[in-house]
């Protein structure tokens, strides 16, 4: 395992549609044991593919916050929504490709979601609270959608200024 470079916004792959995946094979699941290790450090809740600059449907999750609760690491390969509640939650949300910035982001509050296991079988299971809104999160990544996107326009450009000038403090140390 590995850890892999979390991309920071904005970049260009951070906003492009991801390719779906046709097979499950060794480097896949190398790919998602280092999205795991990637995430577990950064530390963070999600992470999808294209944040390590990898172009394809997959994210990994586990949204268990509890000191005394199992981890629960969740592998989706071409996850897609197939059903959402009515009913909506606010969440603030952030991002590790946007670090430190919070905001408060309306979704559905429950979702069906299908997606491929590292097993090759297919998978269907309903999120709710914190899962709902890191599955959808996530599954935002692979379409090149970011959380800022649903905030006013003002506060998505004062949220990039901060990442531009963020990543410029990077460059030079």
């Amino acid at each position: 395992m590995a850890l892999r470079k979390i991309l920071i916004h904005p970049d260009p792959r951070l906003k492009k549609t991801t390719d779906p995946i046709v097979s499950v094979d060794d480097n896949l699941r190398r790919l998602a044991d280092d999205m795991l290790e990637t995430m577990y450090d950064a530390p963070g809740i999600g992470l999808a593919a294209p944040q390590v600059a990898v172009m394809r449907r997959m994210i990994v999750l586990d949204c268990e916050k509890e000191e005394d609760a199992n981890p629960n690491p969740m592998v989706l390969i071409n996850p897609e929504v197939v059903w959402t509640s009515e009913e909506r939650n606010v969440y603030e949300e952030g991002c590790l490709s946007i670090p430190e910035q919070y905001a408060e982001v309306e979704r559905p509050a429950e979702v069906e979601v299908q997606w491929l296991a590292l097993d090759g079988k297919t998978m269907r299971e309903r999120f709710d609270g914190l899962w709902a809104t890191c599955v959808q999160h996530e599954i935002d990544h692979l379409d090149g959608k970011l959380f800022i996107d649903y905030l006013k326009p003002l506060k998505r450009q004062m949220i990039t200024r901060k990442m531009q000038k963020l990543k410029r403090e990077m460059a030079r140390s």
